[in-house]
């Protein structure tokens, strides 16, 4: 007996599939009496277990059972049906495939599913939640000091020929990359700021600024900058 129970599948087109696939057929070749048969089985096999039957597997059981009928009979009428008419085999046949793409794409989006659940995306927040306070003591830079430290960095970049840039196609957080500022602190203790901006995309560019913004909060580090328009310096905080 299949190990399979009545309630494992999302319906009666779920079970024909089942079916068709353990018997190792292709649901263009499927004999209408032999899948018949085999869904008739499975059906009164749930019944022994006295195992309730949703009202649509029966309708579908019906279903085959005057296909089959009809198919054996070779009733005069259907011999002179209109041509244009959709046989209900192959009406059937056709329902089972859309269902299978449909499987096969819900299965994929799953997939995608879980991989992008790896992945952490920070909640978008307007710069000026951060602009009306002094984001550290030591230097007085403000949020909008850093804004000037990377339009400059720009500006650079845009004048040296060729421009170096690097393609990444693997999303980084902002909880990944505060790990990697983390580790440049522990091996250099301070760290100019447009050095840490070695990818100019716009994600890397976004994702860098607000990891630096979320360590200085959190009281991670300390920003420093000895005059107005010199260098932003990141250093670690000793706790």
């Amino acid at each position: 007996m299949d190990k399979l129970l009545i309630g494992d599948f999302e319906g009666p087109l779920d079970l024909l599939l089942h079916l068709i696939k353990k018997s190792k057929m292709e649901i263009f070749d499927i004999e209408i009496s032999d899948i018949t048969k085999k869904y008739i089985d499975y059906i009164n096999k749930m019944k022994m277990l006295n195992l309730d039957i949703a009202s649509e597997y029966l309708v579908m059981a019906a279903e085959l059972i005057e296909m089959k009928s009809r198919k054996l009979i070779h009733k005069k009428e259907d011999e002179e049906a209109d041509e244009f008419e959709e046989n209900p085999e192959d009406e059937l046949k056709r329902r089972l495939i859309e269902y299978k793409k449909y499987k096969e794409s819900v299965s994929e989006f799953k997939k995608l599913e879980e991989k992008r659940s790896a992945y952490y995306t920070k909640t978008p927040e307007a710069i000026n939640n951060y602009s009306n306070e002094k984001i550290v003591n030591n230097g007085e830079v403000s949020v909008f000091d850093l804004l000037d430290a990377l339009q400059k960095l720009y500006e650079r970049q845009k004048l040296s020929k060729p421009i170096n840039t690097k393609i990444t196609k693997k999303e980084l957080s902002v909880k990944e990359r505060v790990v990697k500022i983390r580790n440049i602190l522990r091996e250099r203790k301070k760290v100019k700021f447009i050095e840490l901006f070695d990818d100019l995309s716009k994600p890397y560019v976004v994702v860098t600024f607000l990891s630096v913004l979320e360590m200085t909060k959190n009281g991670e580090i300390i920003l420093k900058q000895d005059n107005n328009f010199s260098d932003i310096y990141l250093e670690s905080v000793d706790k």
